[in-house]
């Protein structure tokens, strides 16, 4: 099969699809790769170093969609991408369709097979290509967070690990999965207050065994969020429903009593976030305020890491796209947690997730593969 590596040209990311590494394993399995010349230089990888990898370089993104069989990105494409898929062309990388009626249409007139990376399942019921770039956006939330808090950058002024004789700041976080855990490390790490809010009692047990009492675990209800809310320095909104638009757990009434000047970070932005307020925002421009309270809601905060963040990603996919570059669509037809990464197939919504919160009609995933393989 012929795979291909384009540039990625949302703003400020310098992830790439494919690592050198990552192409030598696709060559070794008998493929030919193509990569757009740049796409590695956001994470130190020149052209040459490709090359040396066993990768053919292109001078641009055109050449990369019209030479491939399948196309493998880390973030969803951009209306100029997804105008160059066609039929029977495979694109494998996070899509976050739920949100984006825009981009989800686009991917149906062109035809194209869309695996999306975010969707993919594995034995234990988990989400192991979210997962690296979870636990990395779990860890800059409380970066981000920090620096938005710094008074010059519009924040309350408070540091979160304190001083002697002086209290901590208090980060709540919500939601206890991968990003919430890597969130409430980062912030006990700098000694701040934590408490951790999820509707899953086994799973906040398993947050206080795990934290051994540095963390207060609560249970999540309405009048919860609100309590820890209105007491927090920064919350960090983390709430993944798989493939689903996020719900909304802060309503805009809610900052009202929020003290002036705290933060909220929406990790679940790329799903539509979770906080009624949050709108994407980018690395150039990362915050906004609204009743005084500041928002950071930049969509793909692993973007600002490139180099740790796109090797986790490629540890995390290559598996899976090997198997799709092996086999082609049979690879999803015989795994079923590679099919559940689906969502798009020649003109057809096929996540149930998606379909239901785009209101569209879905597929059978199965059916249509069987069909097409």
């Amino acid at each position: 099969m012929r795979v291909g590596c384009p540039k990625e040209i949302k703003n400020h990311e310098y992830r790439v699809g494919l690592t050198p590494g990552s192409v030598r394993e696709y060559v070794a399995h008998g493929h030919s790769v193509i990569v757009e010349t740049g796409a590695g230089a956001g994470i130190d990888a020149d052209d040459g170093v490709y090359q040396a990898a066993g990768a053919q370089i292109v001078g641009t993104a055109e050449e990369v969609f019209t030479q491939s069989d399948m196309i493998v990105k880390v973030k969803e494409p951009q209306p100029s991408e997804w105008a160059q898929l066609r039929e029977g062309q495979i694109l494998y990388t996070y899509l976050h369709l739920a949100p984006d009626p825009q981009q989800t249409k686009g991917l149906v007139e062109s035809g194209c097979t869309a695996v999306a990376y975010e969707t993919v399942t594995d034995s234990r019921g988990g989400l192991p290509l979210l997962a690296p770039m979870s636990e990395v956006a779990g860890r800059l939330a409380i970066q981000a967070g920090a620096t938005a808090l710094q008074k010059a950058n519009g924040g309350r002024g408070v540091l979160l690990g304190g001083v002697p004789g002086v209290l901590p700041g208090k980060v709540v976080v919500i939601g206890g999965g991968v990003v919430g855990l890597n969130a409430a490390k980062m912030a006990v790490g700098l000694g701040a207050d934590v408490v951790i809010i999820d509707r899953s009692l086994p799973r906040l047990r398993e947050l206080d065994d795990i934290f051994n009492g540095r963390v207060h675990t609560r249970y999540s209800t309405v009048e919860t969020i609100e309590e820890e809310c209105f007491s927090a320095n920064a919350v960090i909104g983390a709430v993944l429903i798989p493939g689903a638009a996020a719900p909304k757990l802060v309503s805009r009434d809610m900052l009202s009593g929020m003290k002036a000047g705290s933060v909220l970070v929406d990790v679940a932005i790329d799903q539509g976030g979770c906080f009624e307020t949050s709108h994407a925002t980018t690395h150039s421009d990362p915050t906004y305020e609204i009743d005084g309270i500041v928002h950071y809601c930049v969509a793909n905060m692993p973007g600002a890491v490139p180099i740790t963040s796109a090797k986790a990603l490629n540890n995390a996919t290559l598996h899976y796209g090997l198997m799709l570059a092996d086999k082609g669509l049979q690879a999803m037809v015989d795994d079923p947690h590679l099919r559940n990464g689906l969502n798009v197939h020649r003109g057809k919504i096929t996540n149930t997730a998606v379909a239901e919160a785009l209101g569209l009609d879905m597929a059978d995933p199965k059916t249509v593969l069987t069909v097409a393989a």
